[in-house]
């Protein structure tokens, strides 16, 4: 007879916050996709023709009426010749004009994309513009940020309090752009009207506050650096804001807080300080200079839990250390920090810097984000501690569908991408076994992709070259896999003990830490075919397997 001991562990109600984040925008299952969903997800000709280099998004929000109206100026560069090309905006809004060169172009509809004929052809390479004037009542988030669109709440003084949340769901739910990951706007000016008495917090730095004369003030936000749609976002509320400047690898950086009146206490301002400095100081060490220092570094508060938009944080976790004052890892060590600010601060390197060109890569923001926590432990509390609560986090694990999502319809791949591909990584960092190199790594990564798309191939192919080890079969078993290898051990009639691999990966390999208990564990490569473990004395009864930072499964005679 034979036993299995399998490391995957049973699912945990409490998964990591950000895969609560998106349980209602983004982790559905679908298994048949529609013509609306290729319009989101697809590359089509009508898109790749142009590169979009700049925005003017110029909006009033009517708070009472839940309505928001004002245009988007778009200026691109063509990268092919043409007459058609796409943005993209929820049919709930109403385009009411496109003007180009002075005239109304025509447009027609097909689902959330919006097509825009010019009069003549768009010759490849010139630089042109044209503006999309609309309006509308956009989509409410009733439960921010688990569903998308807008949220439209009030603080305990009775004041508006609204933000945007719309990761997945796509930008287009409440301004027209060209919505979909691969190509990020180069910078951008976001100017919104609030009634006055409120101020309005966006990605970037604030550029002018205009007073008009219908009782509304404009905020305009100046943003200099590439970003994706779903980062750009408006923060509606009765703020109060302090600044301070932060000691950082680049030379000083803008730290801004905006934080609601009622909030306005000595220990909560400390207690974000402190979180944000500790959290940038960690970051800059392990991943490299904060990619952002133009824009500067901000947290927004809001409503809503959290969300990682560029330069200006959407924070909700109420001042306390944990996720909502738990530890998803069970260790104590999730209660040291405040989960948003880590988290959320984690994806400026991964996610904001480091993005994926399709939606079905979530899992490059959300296994490098994840991972991060634990990084941020290292970095404060020392290796042994970030080893324990990534080892933690496995009770989070579904092991359901696979990390990766189909391509091409805007879709992503299962929530175990936060705890499962936090695992991976570490993994990865116990077969490397140096963490000078392996730190090297992933600042090389932000600096070799830094403001740009990448995909799978382009993170397998990196890593694989600059640590040594060929990774490949690695990521493709927990990425594009829902099932865990399992390590099958044996003993010959010799007495020798031998290893190898089940996995539905072909030619799957894949080293691993044994040896015997008591002693050091070396490095033992390992593939579908049994090999001899060729380590000194090992028996049955002796063997050890670093189970606690490889999460496989193990079958023994």
């Amino acid at each position: 007879m034979k036993r299995t001991h399998l490391i995957a562990l049973a699912a945990y109600a409490i998964l990591t916050a950000k895969s609560e984040h998106v349980a209602a925008q983004l982790m559905k299952v679908k298994n048949e996709f529609t013509r609306a969903d290729s319009l989101r997800g697809n590359l089509t000709p009508q898109r790749t023709c142009y590169d979009i280099q700049y925005y003017h998004l110029d909006i009033k929000v009517d708070i009472d009426s839940k309505f928001i109206s004002g245009s988007n100026l778009f200026r691109f560069r063509a990268a092919e010749d043409f007459k058609r090309l796409q943005f993209d905006l929820f049919a709930d809004l109403k385009v009411n004009k496109v003007v180009y060169q002075g005239k109304d172009l025509p447009f027609t509809r097909e689902y959330n994309a919006v097509y825009v004929d010019f009069p003549k052809i768009i010759d490849k390479g010139s630089q042109e513009e044209f503006t999309v004037y609309y309006e509308g009542h956009p989509t409410e988030a009733i439960k921010a940020p688990w569903d998308g669109g807008i949220d439209w709440k009030k603080d305990s003084n009775g004041k508006a309090w609204i933000a945007t949340a719309c990761q997945g769901m796509g930008a287009s739910v409440w301004w027209p752009n060209k919505d979909h990951q691969y190509d990020e706007v180069d910078s951008m000016l976001i100017s919104v009207a609030v009634p006055k008495g409120l101020m309005n917090v966006s990605n970037g730095r604030l550029a002018k506050v205009e007073n008009l004369n219908d009782g509304y003030t404009k905020f305009h936000w100046k943003v200099v650096n590439p970003i994706n749609n779903y980062n750009v976002a408006i923060n509606i509320g009765d703020y109060v804001h302090f600044q301070e400047k932060h000691q950082g690898e680049k030379g000083p950086l803008d730290i801004d807080y905006y934080i609601l009146r009622e909030n306005n206490t000595a220990d909560k301002k400390a207690h974000l300080q402190n979180n944000a400095k500790r959290t940038i100081t960690a970051f800059e060490h392990w991943f490299g200079p904060y990619p952002f220092y133009e824009d500067g570094y901000k947290l927004v508060e809001t409503h809503h839990l959290g969300m990682e938009h560029q330069s200006a944080i959407a924070y909700g976790n109420g001042y306390q250390n944990g996720y909502l004052g738990s530890d998803a890892s069970g260790t104590g060590w999730g209660k040291k920090w405040d989960f948003i600010v880590v988290h959320e601060s984690g994806h400026e390197w991964f996610g904001n810097n480091i993005t994926a060109a399709d939606l079905a890569d979530m899992w490059i923001h959300e296994s490098f984000t994840n991972y991060s926590e634990a990084l941020f432990i290292d970095y404060f509390y020392g290796k042994e501690a970030s080893q324990a609560y990534v080892h933690g986090i496995r009770r989070g694990i579904q092991n359901d569908i696979p990390m990766q999502g189909p391509y091409h319809v805007n879709k992503e791949g299962s929530g175990d991408m936060y705890p499962k591909g936090g695992v991976m990584l570490n993994m990865i960092r116990t077969m490397i076994a140096n963490d000078d190199k392996w730190r090297k790594l992933l600042r090389g990564l932000n600096s070799k992709f830094y403001h740009q798309q990448v995909d799978y191939n382009d993170i397998v192919r990196y890593l694989s070259q600059q640590s040594g080890l060929d990774l490949s079969k690695v990521f493709e078993q927990y990425v594009q896999h829902a099932s865990i290898p399992t390590l099958e051990i044996q003993q010959d009639a010799s007495g020798a003990i031998l290893g190898r691999w089940i996995s539905e990966v072909k030619g799957f390999h894949m080293p691993i830490h044994i040896g015997i208990k008591g002693k050091n564990r070396q490095l033992v490569h390992l593939d579908q075919h049994f090999r001899a473990i060729k380590i000194p004395g090992l028996n049955k009864e002796n063997i050890d397997i670093d189970t606690f930072n490889y999460y496989v499964g193990v079958l023994s005679e």
